[in-house]
């Protein structure tokens, strides 16, 4: 006992000495620490809520427990597959055609050899993930409404106006176009990261080999640009039924529910708007289960496919 006493003295002399050592990293680190633990960690204590009957006025302790009653509520609610087919299709929709693009972009400017205008390139497709996504909304709503330049160009070729923003059929094809245009350019920077990373002793092997600039980028970059889309893939994969509140509802309409609908703005509508915070808390506790499921399978196949992969 005594020794095992003094070995953990040991241990903490040793890790007292290295934070004295390394302070300004740990001070650095701290704010980010503080979120998570704020922001984050504390939070999912209020996923107890799901699984009352919560009052504001009785508050969480004071509340009745009602068991499974608000999962069953979900389950049984009539557009709930309705909700979780839209979901799945716009999620699926990000995953086989809005991933791939910023992959695709970053490989397209690794082969542009002048610095300025690839520079100059990556700032512009960059700036719209700055804008937030009520500017996007306006914008989309200004292109496609009903005098905007969509309309404009199809009256000047002799068509009639159509109601893009009122009509079910394009809002996918909007939504994806939307995020594209907004998230892709941004994406391009760790991909391009991950690149220049790649030593440059491999490409001069493969140019004195006689490998022309395309084979040098199917043979050399994109498989050792694998584990970093598999790592992001995988992070994407966590949030694959929260497609995010803002583009959605800054985007649909009343007409577009059918399509547009899904679980993040209706629980905005059940549980800000209505008040139903314990059902919501309950939706949102199954968005997230689903997540760390799909991450957890995702990751095991992806360290049994490749060797580099794996977020753990």
């Amino acid at each position: 006992m005594a020794k095992e006493t003094a070995m953990e003295k040991r241990r903490k002399g040793n890790f007292l000495r290295h934070m004295e050592r390394h302070w300004p990293y740990y001070v650095m680190m701290a704010p980010g620490v503080i979120y998570l633990a704020l922001f984050k960690y504390i939070p999912m204590l209020g996923s107890v809520i799901a699984f009352q009957d919560f009052s504001i006025v009785r508050g969480v302790f004071g509340s009745a427990w009602t068991g499974l009653a608000n999962f069953r509520k979900l389950f049984q609610y009539d557009d709930f597959y309705k909700i979780l087919r839209n979901t799945l299709i716009l999620g699926g929709l990000k995953l086989v055609i809005v991933f791939p693009i910023p992959v695709i972009l970053s490989l397209m400017l690794n082969e542009i050899r002048n610095q300025k205008l690839k520079k100059g390139i990556q700032t512009v497709i960059c700036v719209p993930y700055f804008l937030s996504w009520v500017i996007v909304g306006g914008l989309v709503f200004d292109i496609f409404g009903a005098g905007g330049l969509f309309n404009n160009i199809r009256n000047a070729l002799g068509m009639d106006t159509v109601l893009v923003m009122q009509k079910e059929s394009w809002f996918r094809p909007i939504y994806v176009i939307s995020s594209i245009w907004k998230e892709a350019g941004y994406g391009t920077i760790v991909y391009l990261a991950a690149i220049s990373g790649i030593d440059p002793g491999i490409y001069e092997s493969a140019s004195i080999d006689g490998a022309r600039r395309s084979q040098q980028m199917r043979l050399i970059t994109l498989p050792l640009l694998v584990p970093t889309v598999l790592t992001i893939f995988l992070l994407n994969i966590g949030s694959f039924l929260e497609l995010g509140f803002e583009q959605v509802y800054n985007l649909y309409t009343p007409m577009t529910y059918s399509v547009a609908d899904i679980f993040d703005t209706y629980v905005y509508r059940s549980g800000i708007q209505q008040g139903q915070y314990s059902f919501s808390t309950a939706v949102g506790l199954f968005q997230s289960v689903v997540g760390l499921i799909l991450v957890v399978t995702f990751n095991k196949l992806s360290q049994k496919y490749s060797d580099d992969g794996g977020l753990w």
